[in-house]
């Protein structure tokens, strides 16, 4: 077997994927990686509205 070196993201990603949790309520948060690397986030919020009657 052979071993492999941890690809550790640096602290700017890790922050911004924090920030990203800590503001969305409901929905996703999508990380992308290329190569071993964190190359992309997205954040996917959904609003949900409660129905009062019809329209």
């Amino acid at each position: 077997m052979i071993a492999q070196k941890a690809n550790i993201p640096d602290t700017k990603i890790l922050d911004e994927i924090i920030a990203a949790i800590h503001d969305i309520n409901y929905g996703e948060i999508v990380i992308t990686i290329h190569n071993s690397k964190i190359v992309q986030i997205e954040k996917r919020e959904k609003k949900r509205f409660a129905q009062k009657g019809g329209i």
